[in-house]
């Protein structure tokens, strides 16, 4: 397998077809670049299909406005035996300024998977940096929240079956 590379940032341009009814591209839009972005940077690194397991703690920090360039920065900040956990970053800017500024930001995690859509291990990040290293202390300490959350949620289901 060649060198797996851990980030990618994809560029768009925010078109009409982006916009809702306020006028500003909607949240499904980013939320699509996101996916394409996180899936970009999964297969990047383990040289896999991967599918998307988990969004979450996404912020919509501004809006992202029509002619906007936007910016969708993905980078792996842990890895399990087949899940990559992906920070997103979305920034855009107006063209004419070319200052970018964050509007969307959250972490997704990928599972790799083999031809039948079983998890296939991957290759393991190691950090050595010290910005690296918080940003995988974060990604497991938000995975056992979401563990928790989990088990909170499951006296949910229960009383939605019908």
């Amino acid at each position: 397998m060649s060198k797996q590379q851990r980030e990618i940032t994809l560029r768009f341009l925010a078109e009409p077809s982006d916009v809702n009814f306020g006028g500003k591209v909607h949240g499904g839009a980013a939320m699509k670049w996101i996916d394409l972005a996180a899936y970009a940077c999964a297969a990047g690194w383990s040289g896999k299909y991967c599918i998307t397991a988990y969004a979450g703690g996404i912020r919509f920090v501004s809006p992202i406005h029509v002619g906007n360039l936007v910016e969708v920065s993905a980078k792996v900040i842990y890895t399990g035996s087949s899940s990559m956990h992906i920070a997103i970053d979305v920034q855009a800017s107006d063209p004419k300024e070319l200052s970018n500024r964050l509007t969307t930001h959250c972490i997704v995690i990928m599972v790799a998977v083999d031809e039948l859509g079983n998890p296939t291990p991957v290759p393991e990040w190691i950090p050595t940096e010290p910005h690296d290293i918080e940003l995988r202390d974060s990604a497991i300490k938000l995975m056992n929240m979401r563990k928790q959350i989990g088990e909170e949620m499951q006296a949910h289901v229960k009383y939605l079956k019908p």
